[in-house]
Order: structure tokens, then C-alpha cells, then sequence
């Protein structure tokens, strides 16, 4: 239901925009000149006198020969004329002697130069058979008489009586396609009731009611009673080698990931437990209840059966165990003082911190840290860059004052091994700008504050946590990434390669340009160093020049160079890190090629 209504209001919410921009700009586009009244001739307000001599209807009546259902008398410029019509047909006759008019070329020319006031010269009569949009909802034939006057003025005129059904020019155009796109009539630009627009009616009414069941379903009748007046609740906290770690007391209604933050047990949260980034699975022991849409979005179908929960999607109804990651982690916070800042990329940060702890086992390759970002008030000029990415930064028009109000948690995966360090954590962070609005600019609260830094600068942080790693034996490996996605995957390639490993390692990675991918020179290295390692560079937006090097999005130049030519290519085990469009398609294209799901590893970030 959250992702329906989330789709649907986007599709609704479109429409929502075209009607407001489309009535705005018919409401500003001048009445008259779309009408055309500019350059029409107003009929005489003097009356004329019906001649004498002229046939009575009575008369004209019994000469016609065939069915009239209407007689009106009219003038055809100087001539007395009568208009007789059954059904869809329409002729005139002379009223003085019942001869029958044709409306020729030159007459309607004509007709239509009497109906003009302006600088504009008509042109040659042009016949139509069948109306078009600009003569909608008349039937045909017609006269169409063009007039150079620059307004693109167009007078059509019933090819049968000679009346001036029509008066077209540009602005009456332009106001045309606001029109339709205002009453969502694609094709005949006039019905008002089309399924389209009860359509998005329809839709309009289910994102309301959609949003209140939602709203109603996101409460929990225990969050409006107060703590002391609800049950207690016992908590119990085991590590992932069931191991205990606490014994906590909570209230029913409370979740896990709130339950255990009260007592000094952070699980890690990019989201502060808003159910959006993934990263508080925990395992429930025992009977786990039924899995949310949350939980599903997050966690794979082998997890939620072996009971993995998001913790603050997990209510504490009953006295619950759980199994978490992390361990002492989990309330141990840690500092490291920054050692080195390197801009890899225009938008990409290398920065290297000396722990006061060496790191455990926990700090392996793919691994990840939550830093603790605090509250702070920058400047723009403390975020520091390059003059050779002085251009690059210009474009992103930041704002004046950068400040985050709340202190928050930001995860960053390690980029080296720790032993290939020298027990230093080396993180690769990517600056997220958001987006500049003239009252207010968004921006990515945990980059600003890594881009700040600088070398002795003190950072705390926890962990390290996941469970994104290098599986043990010797398996083909493809590594696929992009963006920040490079630093697990450098980790584990320099860790594989630095362990001897003979398997056949592949590593694609995608920017967007050259000065874009990090390490392109240091993999390089590598795969002229090591025989069993390849580095394939996949630009998307200029051309692979050198060798390792393609064009085009990295999962595709993957499957057209490496796996549509694989031998085994469901015999390989993936890993993939990078931007979750990325990610998303490059998982799709696994799948459609047959690779079971447990041999492919990913990390999403929890975007």
C-alpha cells in the first residue's frame, strides 16, 4: 500500500502540475486574441430590408424536391438568400429565383476578406474535406483562407453556406495544447468527461484515502499510553554467536530498536528507526511474527524466513530474545583522529583515520563505520577542494551557511584492509549536494561534515558493522560497482589479491568520466601485476579511450563483453555495491541470466 500510494501520487501528483501551469497559462494568454476578435469585421447594426419579389418558404418548400427540416432567410454578401437544412446537410438557394449557390474558391475568398480587418493578404482558398483540430466539431467541407499578418490567422468557412465557422491564429494554437493538456483530451481536445481525467479523479480520491489508512495504520495504540501505565517487557540481547550481551527492561508497544536505545545499545540507523534504511535487522529467537512491508522492502526472502526484523519495525508485545551484529559495538563509541584528506575524484573524499584502538576481527573488508555526526554550523568556505575541481564545485551553487541541527549517524564502508594500512580506516566518501532552492537548499548532512574536516581533526564513531564480505573458496569473482561503491570492493580486491588468491577476479566499475572513478590508475596496477585480475573502466558520458576502458552503463558492458560470453556465468559469485539504479538493474540482469541469489552479494547502502 506504501508504494502504491507513493507511485500513484507521483503520477497524480504530475497532473496536479500540468493543470496548475496550463490554467495559469491560459489565464494569462489575452481572451480576445485568441478569439480572434483582433482582425474580425463587425457586422453593420443597421438592419436590412428583406426585398420584394422574392420567394415565400412556402414556395421554396415545394420547389426542393427532398425533406427540409429548417428554412432561414439570410444575406450572402449583396444577395437574398435562403438556408434550408435536413439532418447534416445544408444548401442555399437564391431567394429571388431558387437557384441553387456553390460556394466556389472565389467566393469564399471573398466571404472571408469581409470577415477580415487587418494588414494581412489572404491567400489562395485551400478545399478540406475532413476537419481537423483547428475546425473541430463542424462538419465538412470547408474553405481555408490564410492571411499573412504575422498572427498566423486562419478563417475557415463552410464550404456549403459560406458562414465563417472558424477564426485560428498562433495564440489560439498555443492556448490549444494548454488546453488539452489542461482537460486531458489527447486526441479530440474537447471532452471534458474522458476516461483520463476520471482517471486521475479516481486516483486523486485513492491517494486521500490511501494516506489516512496509512496514517491510522503507522500508530500504535500503545504510543499513546504512557510507559509507566503499560506491561512490562523483557528484552533479551545475544550476539550473532549466541553469546548474551544484555538483559533489558522495556513496555509493551515499545519497539526493539527504541528499547534498546534507551539502554545505551545503538543499532546502527541512518534513518533514526524511520523504517527507511535497512540497517537495524536484527534475528528474533524463537517465533518471529509476521513480517511488514518494511521488513520486506529490506530484507530478502532466506532472511525474513530465518526471522531477521527490522528492530524499529519490531513492537515488543510479549517478552522477546533477539540476535544482533556488532556486539560491543553496539555501545562502544570509539574516536580516531583524522590522519589525511585526499580528493580522489571532484566528488569524491579519501579520508584516513589513526583509531586511539587498533581494530578488531569485526573490520573487514566491506565492512562499514557509523559516524557520529554532530550538530555544527559551517561556512561554505570549510568545505575545501582542489583548484583543479574549482569549476566542478561551482556548479553546485551551495549555500552560504551549511548547518545540521541534530546530531545524526552516517555509514561509511572501509575502502583498504586494515593490515594494508597499517591499522589506519580508510574511508571514501561521496559529497552529496541535494538541492539549491532560492529559500532554502538541502544537502547531504554526513558528507559536508566529512568534507570539513581536516588532518588532527578528532571523529567518533562505532562499529564496524555488516555482514557484506568476501565468501571463502576460490569461485570466479565479478566485482560490479560505481560511485562510493568502489571503497568495499577496493577493500576486498586488494585483500583477495593480497592473499594469493588464483581465482579469476573481474572488477567493472562505472563513472561517469574519467575524472570521475577513483583509482582507475591504482587498478590498473593491479591487473598488470596480477594475471587472474582484470580492471574494465565504463564511462557513461564520453568515450573509453585506452585499454580496460568502454563506454555506455557499466551492468551492460558487463553482460556484452564479459557474461553473454561466459562459459558458466551462474558458476561466478557477484558482488555489487554502487547507486541503487545501478544496483537494481545490475541484479536484474543476474537474475535473467540464471545466478541463484546466494551467490551474488550486494550492499545498497540502505538508500
Amino acid at each position: 500500500m506504501r508504494t502504491l500510494h507513493k507511485w500513484v501520487g507521483l503520477i497524480v501528483a504530475l497532473q496536479f502540475v500540468l493543470w496548475t501551469a496550463s490554467g495559469l497559462v491560459m489565464s494569462v494568454l489575452d481572451h480576445e486574441t485568441v478569439q480572434g476578435h483582433r482582425h474580425r469585421a463587425h457586422a453593420a447594426q443597421t438592419v436590412r430590408a428583406w426585398p420584394q419579389g422574392t420567394l415565400t418558404p412556402a414556395q421554396l418548400l415545394a420547389r426542393a424536391g427532398k425533406p427540409v427540416q429548417a428554412v432561414e432567410a439570410a444575406w450572402l454578401q449583396e444577395r437574398p438568400v435562403y438556408r434550408l437544412s435536413h439532418k447534416d446537410s445544408v444548401w442555399l438557394l437564391d431567394a429571388r429565383d431558387g437557384r441553387a449557390l456553390k460556394i466556389d474558391a472565389v467566393l469564399a475568398g471573398a466571404l472571408a476578406a469581409a470577415d477580415y480587418v487587418g494588414d494581412g493578404r489572404p491567400a489562395t482558398p485551400q478545399w478540406m474535406q475532413d476537419a481537423t483540430l483547428e475546425v473541430r466539431g463542424h462538419a465538412g467541407p470547408f474553405w481555408r483562407v490564410d492571411f499573412d499578418d504575422g498572427d498566423g490567422t486562419t478563417l475557415y468557412l463552410s464550404a456549403q453556406d459560406g458562414r465563417i465557422l472558424e477564426r485560428r491564429n498562433d495564440r489560439w494554437r498555443l492556448f490549444d495544447i494548454f488546453w488539452m493538456l489542461h482537460i486531458m483530451d489527447y486526441t479530440g481536445r474537447q471532452d471534458f468527461n474522458n476516461p483520463l481525467v476520471i482517471m486521475a479523479a479516481a486516483g486523486g480520491l485513492w491517494i486521500a484515502l490511501s494516506g489516512v489508512w496509512l496514517l491510522i495504520a503507522s500508530f500504535r495504540l500503545d504510543e499513546f499510553v504512557p510507559a509507566r501505565w503499560r506491561p512490562s517487557r523483557a528484552l533479551t540481547v545475544f550476539d550473532n554467536a549466541g553469546d548474551k550481551l544484555r538483559s533489558l527492561e522495556s513496555h509493551r508497544g515499545d519497539t526493539v530498536y527504541l528499547a534498546m536505545a534507551r539502554n545505551g545499545l545503538q543499532l546502527p540507523s541512518n534513518c533514526g528507526g524511520g523504517q527507511s534504511c535497512g540497517l537495524c535487522e536484527v534475528r528474533v529467537r524463537g517465533a518471529a511474527p509476521a513480517p511488514t512491508s518494511a521488513d520486506r522492502a529490506h530484507l530478502d526472502e532466506s532472511r525474513l524466513r530465518s526471522g531477521h526484523r527490522l528492530a524499529c519495525n519490531l513492537a515488543l508485545d510479549g517478552d522477546l530474545q533477539v540476535e544482533v551484529a556488532g556486539g560491543a559495538g553496539l555501545w562502544t563509541q570509539r574516536e580516531a583522529t583524522v590522519e589525511s584528506v585526499t580528493a580522489v575524484a571532484p566528488f569524491l573524499r579519501e579520508i584516513v583515520l589513526r583509531p586511539e584502538q587498533p581494530p578488531g576481527p569485526e573490520f573487514q573488508p566491506g565492512a562499514y563505520l557509523q559516524v557520529h555526526v554532530p550538530d555544527y554550523r559551517l561556512q561554505r568556505d570549510d568545505v575545501v577542494y582542489p583548484d583543479h575541481h574549482r569549476d566542478d564545485w561551482a556548479a553546485l551553487e551551495l549555500p552560504q551557511a551549511l548547518h545540521n541541527k541534530d546530531a545524526v549517524r552516517r555509514s561509511y564502508s572501509l575502502a583498504l584492509p586494515v593490515d594494508k594500512a597499517d591499522g589506519r580506516l580508510t574511508l571514501l566518501a561521496r559529497f552529496s549536494p541535494g538541492a539549491h532552492h532560492k529559500k532554502r537548499a538541502s544537502f547531504g548532512k554526513g558528507s559536508t561534515y566529512l568534507y570539513s574536516l581536516k588532518a588532527g581533526d578528532t571523529v567518533r564513531y562505532s562499529g564496524a558493522f555488516g555482514d557484506f564480505a568476501v565468501k571463502p573458496g576460490e569461485r570466479e569473482k565479478v566485482f560490479i560497482g560505481g560511485g562510493a561503491g568502489m571503497a568495499p570492493l577496493r577493500a576486498m580486491i586488494h585483500a583477495r589479491l593480497d592473499r594469493g588468491a588464483r581465482e579469476r577476479i573481474h572488477y567493472w566499475y562505472g563513472a561517469r568520466t574519467l575524472r570521475d572513478a577513483p583509482y582507475a590508475a591504482e587498478m590498473a596496477g593491479l591487473a598488470r601485476t596480477h594475471e587472474n585480475f582484470s580492471w574494465h573502466l565504463v564511462l557513461s558520458e564520453e568515450a573509453g579511450q585506452g585499454d580496460g576502458l568502454a563506454q555506455g552503463l557499466v551492468h551492460e558492458a558487463a553482460h556484452a563483453h564479459l557474461l553473454s560470453r561466459h562459459a558458466d556465468v551462474a558458476a561466478c559469485e557477484f558482488y555489487v555495491c554502487g547507486p541503487p539504479a545501478m544496483l537494481a538493474a545490475t541484479r536484474q540482469l543476474l537474475r535473467k541470466l540464471g545466478v541463484p541469489d546466494q551467490q551474488v552479494a550486494f550492499d545498497d547502502f540502505k538508500i
